[in-house]
């Protein structure tokens, strides 16, 4: 695919996206920090949950649906918001679901019961939905072709952080006060972000390229969207991807240290190694094979990895090795891992490259189709019971399987030698 050049607000001079991208680096952090939010929300939180269970007095099956309840509204408000900032611009509904966040994650540091915990971490979910979906519209106002697919290598690699030091700063927190002391955190870095973004990220959708219409339209732009099978195909393959990385976060705790008796100790070591190898493969994605190599080769190596990565970790745990040790198994999900670097980075550009004019309709489905799938995906690792990994290793062939399946059937690279035509969205034009 031959390197493209920015969309056409940034070639013809609009002021606004102008602006937004000579700031460069900082603009970088800012969408970083947005999309590293809900990892911050979700993770920061882990250490603290058998606290909470004996803080609140709840049972411990009660207490996990503060993190159901916190998935489900992340996925559910990219939907809401999305088209919201087709209509109205990326930097309002921004800063209100911003501004809800915090609002939210306060009183999760003040709920007396579980029952209010758990419903404002659903608010909170919904709120902080709006970093994740705005992010991706905005690099999608500002870039186009190889130079977004960097920009979401480079996110990666901010955002990559998040998963691999939120628990040790949710368990610092625990050594000094108590499990509100995470939200309070959570509270402070919500409120920083917020200021950051009203203050440095300017408008990147100019008027003229805004969407009139109120609820039924904004459906009839997604049912658009969905209608296209090549964006279709992209959006499912990540998805599906994306669950086969929420089967490990998932499963990897039981896996390592109860099944392989790994010490916690070692077990965060290889959580961490893995979180590395993914971003890392993610920045040799953007560095080095964007602009080289055709976004859908690199997609297709990345799932093809996962697939065969995956059908060694099952063929490993089901005993046809005989007894396999951790480190092989270790082995097996670092390979999986790191080869999300590349296959998520370039789902998202590919799908969102045809959507120009539904930039933030088609980063709401993208966002909500990952984190439902992985939210499915999630329970049934444990399906068998704890005495085997295997679990885990057919959720992850069966999502990767299914994403390449999606990929080659749906989207058919090998019929498009020219950039992926956009989407023309007529309910929104």
């Amino acid at each position: 695919m031959p390197k493209t050049s920015a969309p056409e607000h940034i070639r013809t001079g609009l002021p606004a996206p102008a602006v937004a991208r000579t700031t460069g680096i900082l603009v970088t952090l800012v969408l970083g920090g947005l999309t590293a939010l809900p990892a911050l929300s979700m993770d920061m939180y882990l250490p603290a949950l058998p606290e909470v269970t004996d803080a609140l007095h709840s049972p411990a099956a009660t207490v996990q649906l503060t993190l159901t309840a916190c998935l489900i509204g992340m996925a559910l408000g990219q939907l809401v918001v999305g088209p919201m900032s087709d209509k109205w611009g990326r930097r309002r509904p921004l800063l209100i679901g911003m501004a809800v966040y915090v609002a939210a994650t306060a009183v999760c540091a003040l709920a007396p019961s579980v029952e209010l915990l758990i419903t404002f971490r659903l608010l909170q979910g919904l709120a902080g939905s709006a970093g994740i979906v705005i992010a991706r519209a905005v690099v999608r106002d500002l870039y186009d072709g190889m130079e977004m697919a960097r920009f979401f290598s480079t996110l990666m690699l901010i955002s990559g952080v998040a998963p691999i030091v939120a628990p040790l700063i949710g368990g610092q927190i625990l050594q000094i006060t108590d499990w509100r002391g995470v939200f309070i955190l959570l509270t402070v870095v919500g409120t920083l972000l917020t200021l950051v973004v009203w203050k440095w990220l300017h408008e990147t959708l100019p008027p003229e390229r805004r969407h009139t219409g109120g609820v039924g339209q904004a459906l009839r732009t997604m049912r658009s969207l969905l209608a296209d099978r090549v964006f279709t195909g992209y959006l499912i393959a990540g998805g599906l991807a994306f669950g086969a990385l929420f089967a490990y976060i998932s499963a990897s705790p039981f896996v390592v240290q109860d099944i392989y008796g790994a010490s916690p100790q070692m077990f965060s070591l290889l959580f961490g190694i893995n979180s590395v190898g993914l971003v890392a493969v993610g920045q040799i994605n953007g560095k080095l094979l964007v602009g080289r190599v055709s976004l859908d080769k690199a997609l297709g190596f990345g799932l093809a990895v996962i697939t065969l990565a995956a059908t060694a970790l099952l063929l490993m745990t089901s005993g046809v090795f005989g007894h396999v040790g951790l480190f092989p198994i270790a082995a097996g999900l670092f390979v999986l891992m790191s080869a999300m670097g590349m296959a998520m980075p370039n789902t998202n550009a590919q799908a969102l490259m045809r959507t120009p004019h539904a930039a933030g309709s088609a980063s709401a489905l993208l966002g909500s189709s990952t984190f439902l799938l992985g939210a499915v995906a999630s329970p049934l690792v444990g399906i068998a019971g704890e005495a085997t990994a295997a679990p885990m290793a057919v959720v992850q062939l069966v999502c990767g399987v299914g994403a390449m399946t999606c990929f080659l059937v749906l989207c058919r690279p090998w019929q498009r030698k020219a950039p992926a035509p956009a989407v023309t969205v007529r309910a929104a034009e």
